[in-house]
């Protein structure tokens, strides 16, 4: 099967520092690909390069096959890249609903009432319909990443970027995210950089690992964190994964 994302050999360097070296990599419809490496690994750099922040100076990114490289953020967006990040960006004054109501009718192409239902069932389908009249600015942290997900979700992703979703919630929260991934992970491409390891091999199907914009080791959860070349560029640190069985 075709995979919905597909970057190959991508690579991008800023003076010296290297922050994408030939990378590879793809992700199929209904699977979640994570991407793990230590601080200053490229992880941000690569979701820059998928999202069209950045350009990779060679490579090319396929979405659903079509050759999607020199395409602006924008057009990426309305061609089925959602994007979350790791600091949520609501409008802060807005209520929770006209945060998603925004994201439907500027970047989801909806419009009237179709926008309007769509912005409250995607916010019921992460969580906020009880806070939906609420100012984005007064929600709690988990509440705010709801909303963030809400956001990407409500322009219609094939492909959802997740940038480090997981950072500064309770390990109660955690879970609560969780089950929300699950739960719309169905017939999305995920793509989802994380520091909370366990939180990633929850829902991931494979893990990429990287350092210095390279790839180090790829697979199932489990057997990339007991990689040995994963063990060393983490330096010691617990990663949290469970053992397969």
């Amino acid at each position: 099967m075709e995979p919905v994302l597909l970057a190959e050999g991508i690579s991008r360097k800023f003076g010296s520092i290297t922050v994408s070296d030939n990378l590879s990599f793809s992700v199929g419809r209904s699977e979640c690909l994570g991407i793990i490496g230590p601080n200053g690994a490229g992880k941000t750099s690569v979701f820059n390069i998928l999202a069209g922040v950045i350009q990779p100076q060679s490579g090319r990114i396929l979405l659903e096959g079509a050759d999607i490289t020199q395409r602006s953020q924008s057009q990426r967006t309305r061609l089925g890249i959602g994007r979350t990040y790791q600091v949520p960006q609501p409008f802060g004054l807005l209520t929770a609903y006209e945060n998603v109501l925004t994201a439907a009718i500027f970047g989801g192409g909806k419009s009237g009432r179709e926008a309007g239902d769509f912005a409250f069932e995607t916010l019921k389908r992460c969580g906020l319909a009880a806070r939906f009249d609420l100012p984005a600015g007064s929600l709690p942290l988990l509440d705010r990443k709801r909303l963030e997900l809400a956001r990407a979700m409500a322009l219609q992703p094939k492909v959802l970027l997740l940038d480090e979703i997981a950072g500064g919630l309770t390990e109660a929260e955690v879970g609560h995210l969780i089950d929300l991934i699950l739960s719309i992970k169905a017939g999305l491409a995920i793509v989802w950089i994380e520091h909370v390891t366990h939180a990633l091999s929850a829902v991931a199907d494979r893990i990429l690992a990287i350092n210095a914009g390279r790839k180090i080791a790829e697979g199932a959860p489990a057997a990339v964190m007991a990689d040995a070349a994963v063990q060393e560029i983490y330096m010691g640190a617990i990663l949290d994964v469970p053992s397969e069985g």
